[in-house]
């Protein structure tokens, strides 16, 4: 899968477009790549059709190529950029359409994901909350915020922030529940008792 030629050629083309956004320090072009490589994962563990997995790769590969136009609301410009390339190497106007309908489904708002594809969308997404570098993934999207918005972020608002999100937060797939589940929990907990006892 990962010497699927139309994903390599969308790679080179992702990789310009995010490379020059030096102050990106969590949505950067390392960040599509570890989100599209999860998404393309739990497709495979989820048994489901391997040829849409090209379909899923491409979604995830664009879903933050919006951030070289705006920071925030940006997820219209990422479906119009992976419209505009998709297009410009005649890939398949159903297949476009889909893309971008997965793409529109990575809005933070957006909590009802409909089918499988948007299921694996969603839980590639905010794999990081149940992962063992969550800490360190929010520090950089923290510092990132931070110094492309020119504010200052006071610890104990972002990190009650951080503990609703993850109390709220819900993972899709059966794949992401067994592999993931435990340690967000733990990083919950961690994150909360940090809170209670002031040491962030």
């Amino acid at each position: 899968m990962h010497n699927n030629k139309i994903l390599e050629k969308a790679k080179k083309y992702v990789n310009k477009l995010l490379v020059p956004l030096e102050k990106h320090y969590y949505h950067s072009y390392k960040h599509a790549i570890e989100v599209m490589e999860r998404a393309i994962y739990l497709w495979e563990k989820e048994w489901l059709n391997w040829q849409d997995i090209e379909i899923v790769g491409l979604a995830w590969l664009f879903h933050d190529t919006g951030f070289v136009i705006q920071y925030d609301d940006n997820e219209p410009i990422w479906a119009k950029i992976a419209q505009n390339y998709l297009k410009s190497i005649l890939y398949p106007q159903e297949k476009i359409k889909t893309i971008e309908r997965l793409i529109l489904a990575t809005k933070p708002s957006y909590n009802k994901p409909q089918d499988i594809y948007e299921k694996i969308i969603k839980d590639s997404d905010l794999d990081n909350l149940g992962r063992k570098d969550f800490f360190e993934k929010w520090h950089s999207l923290k510092k990132e915020i931070e110094i492309i918005k020119n504010i200052k972020i006071r610890d104990p608002d972002w990190n009650h922030w951080s503990v609703e999100l993850l109390k709220e937060h819900h993972y899709q797939t059966i794949t992401q529940k067994k592999e993931r589940n435990v340690i967000k929990q733990e990083n919950l907990k961690k994150m909360i008792d940090e809170l209670e006892n002031n040491i962030i």
